[in-house]
């Protein structure tokens, strides 16, 4: 058994239970965003929220071990997304990054914005032409340090 495998018994799990990702978040005790990509593989749990997250999704110990372990992050299945969802962002990044880090330099000066110092809200914004998606993301500031 690997983190992949961990991470199809609980989306299997999930759908079988008809459980959605606040609820798990809930259980938890921290924001659906950290708890859906730690579920997903992309977080590490502590041993209590590792058991809390055994126990929802009927998991063995070995697998609630996995999910203490370190994973390795950033993992898609290909260079370019093929996911017309995750392919938006990677769209969004190809069209705004420039303007993200050229704004962000001018507001905070030469460095980068933390993914590890990081939270993210998601909601949805009512809209009469459409529901929209709502995402906060905020991080620290990291500046570069000269040497």
């Amino acid at each position: 058994m690997n983190r992949n495998d961990v991470t199809e018994a609980i989306i299997t799990a999930k759908i079988a239970k008809g459980l959605n990702w606040s609820d798990v978040a809930k259980a938890v005790g921290q924001s659906k965003e950290w708890v859906t990509a730690g579920c997903l593989g992309q977080m590490t749990f502590s041993a209590e929220q590792a058991a809390v997250i055994g126990a929802l999704f009927d998991l063995d110990a070995a697998a609630v071990k996995l999910l203490q372990v370190v994973p390795y992050k950033g993992a898609l299945p290909t260079a370019v997304p093929t996911d017309p969802l995750i392919y938006r962002f990677y769209e969004l990044i190809n069209v705004y990054g420039t303007t993200f880090k050229e704004l962000i330099h001018e507001e905070f000066g030469d460095g980068i914005m933390s993914a590890i110092d990081f939270k993210m809200d998601l909601t949805r914004e009512p809209d009469p032409k459409g529901d929209r998606v709502h995402i906060t993301m905020s991080g620290k500031f990291l500046p570069y340090k000269m040497y």
